[in-house]
Order: C-alpha cells, then structure tokens, then sequence
C-alpha cells in the first residue's frame, strides 16, 4: 500500500469511528442525583437546604449551586466538567435565581462542547 492510498483509508476509517465514538460516548442518561427527594422531611426550601442538580445525558458532568449563590441571586456561570474528558458551561439569570428563591425547579442548556449540548435542571433540596 502506497502512502497515498493508506492516508485516505485512514481518514475514511476516522470519518466512520469519530461521530460512532461520540453517539456511544453521549448516549447514555443518567443523572447526577441518586435520590430523587433529598429532603426527606418535603420542605424544599432553597435558601434554606441548598439545591440538586440533576444533567440529561450525563457521563460526568456536575453542577454544584451553593445557598450563598441562591441567596446572592446574581448571575453566575457554572463549569460542569466533573469527571467528563471534556467541559460544558451553564449560566443561572438574576431570573433563575429569583425562581429559585421562591422554591420553584429551573432548567437550562449548557454550552455545546465536543458536538453536543445537555439539560440542567436544578431543583430545590
């Protein structure tokens, strides 16, 4: 095999394997939260207990939101790496805060990064 033929092989074997690899790789849900009702005594109250996080289509990615972040109510951006090869971010509004604050889930989408985007939906704990 000559360098041209294996040089186009290559790159036809890469255009087949890459987007298999990313399907495989982002097909997956499962969400950041094990227990999906943290606060076992069903006062959700977010200023107060903090919030969960849970993110559609995860393989490694967490967000965490702080009290003293809901409190504050100013926008913010998250990195939500965790333990993904790769990083998306998302942004909470003054909106999402106030929401928050008065108890009530949100859900936003977070950057696109490596040819996919994810839900995020934050909850009060």
């Amino acid at each position: 095999m000559d360098r041209k033929s294996f040089i186009e092989k290559a790159l036809g074997l890469m255009l087949v394997v890459l987007p298999a690899y990313s399907l495989v790789n982002c097909s997956s849900s499962d969400d950041s939260s094990d227990d999906p009702n943290p606060n076992q005594n069903g006062q959700s109250n977010c200023t107060d207990n903090g919030t969960v996080s849970s993110i559609g289509s995860n393989h490694g990615h967490t967000l965490t939101v702080s009290v003293a972040d809901v409190q504050s109510g100013a926008e913010k951006t998250y990195s939500i790496q965790g333990s993904s090869s790769h990083d998306h971010s998302v942004t909470l509004t003054a909106a999402n805060f106030n929401s928050l604050q008065n108890n009530n889930s949100i859900t936003v989408s977070s950057t696109n990064d490596d040819g996919h985007t994810h839900s995020v939906t934050v909850r009060c704990a």
